[in-house]
Protein backbone atom coordinates (compact mmCIF):
# COMPACT_ATOMS: atom_id res chain seq x y z
CA UNK A 1 0.00 0.00 0.00
CA UNK A 2 1.57 3.39 -0.27
CA UNK A 3 -0.28 7.30 0.54
CA UNK A 4 -1.51 7.96 4.32
CA UNK A 5 -3.38 5.61 6.44
CA UNK A 6 -5.56 7.01 8.65
CA UNK A 7 -6.30 6.49 12.26
CA UNK A 8 -6.07 2.46 13.41
CA UNK A 9 -4.25 1.05 10.20
CA UNK A 10 -3.73 -2.80 11.07
CA UNK A 11 -5.45 -2.77 14.87
CA UNK A 12 -6.12 -5.86 15.92
CA UNK A 13 -3.63 -7.22 13.48
CA UNK A 14 -4.27 -11.30 13.26
CA UNK A 15 -1.25 -14.08 12.85
CA UNK A 16 -0.58 -14.60 9.44
CA UNK A 17 -1.50 -11.31 8.61
CA UNK A 18 1.12 -8.68 7.31
CA UNK A 19 0.54 -5.02 6.20
CA UNK A 20 3.06 -2.70 4.61
CA UNK A 21 2.70 0.56 4.27
CA UNK A 22 4.87 2.49 2.14
CA UNK A 23 4.12 6.47 3.34
CA UNK A 24 2.73 7.64 6.04
CA UNK A 25 0.02 6.41 9.43
CA UNK A 26 -2.03 8.31 11.65
CA UNK A 27 -3.21 7.64 15.71
CA UNK A 28 -3.15 3.93 16.94
CA UNK A 29 -1.33 2.17 14.26
CA UNK A 30 -0.65 -1.71 15.35
CA UNK A 31 -3.20 -1.23 18.42
CA UNK A 32 -3.93 -4.16 19.89
CA UNK A 33 -1.75 -6.06 17.20
CA UNK A 34 -2.23 -9.79 18.30
CA UNK A 35 0.23 -11.45 15.80
CA UNK A 36 0.52 -9.74 13.00
CA UNK A 37 3.18 -7.52 11.19
CA UNK A 38 2.50 -4.01 10.57
CA UNK A 39 5.55 -2.45 8.37
CA UNK A 40 5.75 1.36 7.67
CA UNK A 41 8.30 2.97 5.22
CA UNK A 42 9.20 6.07 3.67
CA UNK A 43 8.39 6.37 -0.43
CA UNK A 44 10.98 5.05 -2.27
CA UNK A 45 12.68 8.57 -3.75
CA UNK A 46 12.37 10.43 -0.24
CA UNK A 47 15.69 11.67 0.48
CA UNK A 48 14.44 12.73 3.82
CA UNK A 49 16.18 11.25 7.25
CA UNK A 50 14.24 8.59 8.69
CA UNK A 51 15.29 9.45 12.57
CA UNK A 52 14.13 13.20 11.29
CA UNK A 53 11.01 12.42 10.15
CA UNK A 54 7.61 11.22 11.75
CA UNK A 55 6.24 8.43 10.38
CA UNK A 56 2.97 7.32 12.47
CA UNK A 57 1.29 9.39 15.44
CA UNK A 58 0.41 8.64 18.79
CA UNK A 59 -0.36 5.85 20.55
CA UNK A 60 0.89 3.45 18.37
CA UNK A 61 0.88 0.05 19.78
CA UNK A 62 -1.23 0.61 22.22
CA UNK A 63 -1.88 -2.63 23.98
CA UNK A 64 0.03 -4.96 21.64
CA UNK A 65 0.03 -8.31 22.58
CA UNK A 66 1.82 -9.99 19.98
CA UNK A 67 3.08 -9.59 16.80
CA UNK A 68 6.06 -7.24 14.86
CA UNK A 69 6.17 -3.83 13.53
CA UNK A 70 9.08 -2.17 12.26
CA UNK A 71 8.68 1.95 11.52
CA UNK A 72 11.41 3.62 9.40
CA UNK A 73 10.91 6.52 11.02
CA UNK A 74 10.33 8.29 14.40
CA UNK A 75 6.93 7.59 16.32
CA UNK A 76 4.84 10.39 18.26
CA UNK A 77 4.06 10.19 21.56
CA UNK A 78 2.78 7.09 23.88
CA UNK A 79 4.82 4.62 21.72
CA UNK A 80 4.47 0.79 22.62
CA UNK A 81 2.47 2.14 25.78
CA UNK A 82 0.76 -1.26 27.61
CA UNK A 83 2.68 -3.60 25.23
CA UNK A 84 2.38 -6.90 26.50
CA UNK A 85 4.18 -9.14 23.90
CA UNK A 86 4.93 -7.22 20.41
CA UNK A 87 8.20 -6.89 19.48
CA UNK A 88 8.95 -3.21 17.17
CA UNK A 89 11.70 -1.61 15.89
CA UNK A 90 11.44 2.26 15.26
CA UNK A 91 13.67 5.30 14.68
CA UNK A 92 12.94 7.37 17.68
CA UNK A 93 9.84 8.27 19.67
CA UNK A 94 8.29 11.26 21.67
CA UNK A 95 6.87 11.66 25.08
CA UNK A 96 5.77 8.38 27.23
CA UNK A 97 7.69 5.85 25.16
CA UNK A 98 6.86 2.09 26.65
CA UNK A 99 5.25 3.58 29.36
CA UNK A 100 3.67 0.77 31.35
CA UNK A 101 5.04 -2.09 29.44
CA UNK A 102 4.37 -5.78 30.57
CA UNK A 103 6.11 -7.89 27.97
CA UNK A 104 7.69 -7.50 24.30
CA UNK A 105 11.21 -5.87 23.16
CA UNK A 106 11.26 -2.60 21.54
CA UNK A 107 14.30 -1.29 19.81
CA UNK A 108 14.66 2.39 20.09
CA UNK A 109 17.44 3.60 17.16
CA UNK A 110 17.28 7.74 17.80
CA UNK A 111 16.06 9.80 20.24
CA UNK A 112 13.55 9.45 23.08
CA UNK A 113 11.13 11.75 24.67
CA UNK A 114 10.84 12.64 28.20
CA UNK A 115 8.60 9.88 30.39
CA UNK A 116 10.39 6.71 28.82
CA UNK A 117 9.26 3.31 30.27
CA UNK A 118 8.21 4.93 33.13
CA UNK A 119 6.09 2.18 35.00
CA UNK A 120 7.11 -0.35 33.18
CA UNK A 121 7.12 -3.72 34.93
CA UNK A 122 8.27 -6.66 31.99
CA UNK A 123 9.49 -6.57 29.07
CA UNK A 124 12.69 -4.86 27.52
CA UNK A 125 13.36 -1.77 25.68
CA UNK A 126 16.51 -0.69 24.20
CA UNK A 127 17.51 2.35 22.88
CA UNK A 128 20.46 3.20 21.02
CA UNK A 129 20.83 7.32 20.50
CA UNK A 130 24.37 7.89 18.84
CA UNK A 131 24.24 11.62 19.81
CA UNK A 132 23.72 10.98 23.57
CA UNK A 133 26.95 8.50 23.01
CA UNK A 134 29.07 11.92 21.24
CA UNK A 135 27.55 14.46 23.57
CA UNK A 136 25.35 13.52 26.53
CA UNK A 137 22.85 16.62 27.09
CA UNK A 138 19.64 17.94 26.00
CA UNK A 139 19.25 17.72 21.83
CA UNK A 140 16.60 20.06 21.25
CA UNK A 141 14.58 19.80 24.48
CA UNK A 142 14.53 15.94 24.41
CA UNK A 143 16.53 13.84 26.59
CA UNK A 144 18.70 11.69 25.27
CA UNK A 145 20.56 8.53 26.30
CA UNK A 146 21.31 4.84 25.32
CA UNK A 147 21.26 1.92 27.06
CA UNK A 148 18.58 -0.46 27.69
CA UNK A 149 15.93 -1.53 30.57
CA UNK A 150 14.81 -4.65 31.33
CA UNK A 151 11.91 -5.56 33.88
CA UNK A 152 10.36 -8.84 34.97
Amino acid sequence: MTGTAGQSFGAFLARGVSLTLSGDGNDYVGKGLSGGRVVVKQPSGVKRDPAENIVVGNTVLYGAIAGEAYFEGVAGERFAVRNSGAVAVVEGCGDHGCEYMTGGVVLVLGQTGRNFAAGMSGGIAYVHDPRAIQNPVQHGGRRSWSGSRRCR
